[in-house]
């Protein structure tokens, strides 16, 4: 019974972060001040691996598993988390890039983020701290 309800808050939390407004972010030691949406879409989608100052970017992305991934992508470029894994796994198959590491909540993309300085990720704007600065905001 203890499992199935802690399921459930699990469950229930994931939903109220899939509904909250979501931001990228970097760590607040990178330069990149502001990102214009193509940019994000750049860093996400594998078409660049830096970030427009040529600094070396490392994408962090959640898992599959989380529901809040799908929200993410179609804000991002508007397609469907199916599609979005389709794309990756022909660009995986031709070898020429790597998707963004995976995490499998927040709270890791959070840790991820504040402890590397080329890092950028995705989270909602009320767990944005201190030691990360927002670079980019959906419907501003």
């Amino acid at each position: 019974m203890i499992r199935l309800l802690l399921a459930l808050l699990l469950l229930m939390t994931s939903h109220a972060f899939a509904a909250e407004k979501l931001v990228v972010v970097v760590n607040k030691n990178n330069p990149v001040a502001t990102m214009e949406h193509s940019e994000v879409i750049d860093l996400f989608m594998g078409k660049y691996v830096a970030f427009p100052s040529g600094t070396k970017a490392i994408a962090v992305d959640l898992n599959d598993k989380n529901i809040s991934r799908e929200a993410f992508y179609r804000k991002l470029v508007g397609r469907s988390l199916a599609s979005v894994n389709a794309y990756w796994s022909r660009i995986r198959f031709s070898g020429k890039r790597k998707p963004p590491i995976q995490k499998p909540d927040y709270a890791q993309v959070v840790a991820f983020v504040e402890s590397t300085d080329t890092s950028i990720g995705y989270i909602p704007k009320s767990m944005v701290t201190d030691k990360m600065k927002v670079v980019f905001e959906f419907d501003k």
